[in-house]
């Protein structure tokens, strides 16, 4: 039995990081209000704080409902979707473009890859929110980029990262 209603959960377990962010600044800043090396060490421990309540609050930021069709796994930088539809797997070494499909329903990450079927992956999928963690391996992805088209209103795909490809001329 339990005393806290589904939605209720669900939020608070979206939000966890940032929650268990907010004991660890609270006994920084006690100790801070501290003398001497107590003012040093809590210090250090607000900022550790700080930082893990801005990550908390990206990944929040980027998980859904989990209610979508699929099941996301991300195991040694290969990304595979197993959908009820279709499926597939691509290394993250090896993609060239991560784009956003905001008019897909519901909305997908487009996943690409040289001489490979475009993986395509609903956001609510199962296990999407490993996701977060693969994308920020790519070099140069702009992480604010991201979220804020996740959550925002385009209405047509975008691309969220794409490879530097030299050229020749």
């Amino acid at each position: 039995m339990s005393f806290i209603r589904p939605e209720a959960r669900a939020a608070l377990w979206r939000w966890r990081e940032v929650l268990a962010a907010l004991p660890v600044m609270a006994l920084g800043a006690m100790w801070l209000s501290g003398f001497g090396l107590l003012q040093i060490v809590g210090g250090v421990v607000l900022l550790a704080g700080v930082v893990l309540a801005f990550i908390g609050w990206q990944r929040a930021r980027f998980r859904s409902d989990q209610a979508g069709p699929g099941v996301v796994q991300v195991d040694e930088g290969r990304v595979t979707y197993f959908g009820p539809l279709n499926g597939g797997a691509v290394d993250l070494r090896e993609v060239t473009l991560v784009s956003l499909d905001p008019t897909s329903r519901p909305k997908a990450w487009l996943i690409r890859q040289p001489q490979q079927p475009d993986l395509q992956i609903p956001v609510n999928a199962t296990g999407a929110e490993a996701l977060f963690d693969a994308f920020a391996t790519l070099p140069g992805l702009r992480t604010e980029f991201m979220l804020t088209q996740l959550n925002g209103g385009a209405d047509h795909p975008v691309v969220i990262w794409q490879k530097d490809i030299p050229r020749l001329h």
